[in-house]
């Protein structure tokens, strides 16, 4: 379905790993436990047209999120990626073959970003989304917005909603109430980071030189004036400060990470939209 006037929040790379995915089999209309190794990207985004919606207009089954053209497409899950070019009335589609023997197709696309053969891991940008009426690549869409479907191993399509068991998603993590640094609170922050600050590296909640990269830039807004060398120190850890004071810290800010500036850094992370 086409959305019109939607404001998007960009949504930037994530990682080209290899994605961990578990077989589970989901059939639609039957509700199953969130899938290890596989997310929701577009949970930022307006959901414009249903599961039934498609059905309900003789349509094999899809979601729509509405988005503007050109919005960067992550893969929900690991795996190999084909690109279909004009594909009827799906237009540009991008198809992800996941190692479990599931598929997940984006239909409408107006570019495509990674070569038929490629293998990307969950996070990694596939392509960009298309859909304005007449467009290259649009096939039958009146609109921008993604449409996208789940394909079974027995080639039946699936609500990816449903095969995610709901939608996906990262929990929320423990830090904000122990203030102890760990693996849920980074890859939150690095969801953070690849949604509003260029983060290309893996969600996987190891920060490396990557992540802080894009903490510096990221606290650019917080006062931080050095380079953005991957490298931090009591500047950027100042700035991550003066940030987590915006969300209960009410210690000094001397660039000397403690409990009480994790758990304020760890309640602005855990916001619904770092999921």
């Amino acid at each position: 379905m086409a959305s019109g006037g939607i404001s998007r929040r960009t949504l930037l790379h994530g990682t080209v790993a290899t994605g961990v995915v578990t077989a589970v089999g989901a059939g639609a209309g039957h509700a199953h436990a969130a899938v290890p190794g596989f997310h929701n990207p577009f949970t930022g985004y307006p959901l414009t047209g249903t599961w039934q919606d498609h059905i309900d207009r003789g349509s094999l089954g899809g979601i729509d999120y509405g988005m503007g053209v050109g919005t960067r497409l992550p893969a929900a899950g690991g795996g190999v990626v084909t690109n279909i070019p004009y594909n009827g009335t799906g237009g540009h589609t991008v198809t992800i073959q996941h190692d479990n023997g599931y598929r997940t197709q984006y239909m409408h696309l107006s570019q495509f970003l990674l070569a038929s053969g490629t293998r990307v891991g969950m996070g990694g940008v596939v392509g960009l989304s298309g859909g304005a009426a007449g467009a290259p690549g649009s096939g039958n869409s009146t609109g921008p917005h993604l449409h996208w479907h789940m394909i079974n191993p027995g080639g039946t399509r699936i609500n990816p909603l449903t095969y995610l068991g709901g939608g996906g998603g990262l929990p929320k993590t423990t830090t904000a109430q122990d203030g102890v640094p760990g693996p849920i609170m980074w890859k939150r922050a690095q969801n953070w980071l690849r949604i509003e600050h260029g983060y290309t590296g893996p969600i996987d909640g190891a920060p490396g030189v990557n992540t802080y990269a894009a903490l510096q830039r990221a606290m650019r807004g917080h006062g931080y004036t050095g380079p953005v060398d991957g490298v931090p120190g009591t500047n950027t850890w100042a700035a991550v400060q003066r940030l987590a004071a915006q969300w209960g810290y009410t210690g000094p800010v001397d660039g000397v990470m403690g409990p009480n500036s994790w758990r304020g850094f760890a309640r602005f992370l855990n916001q619904d939209r770092y999921d």
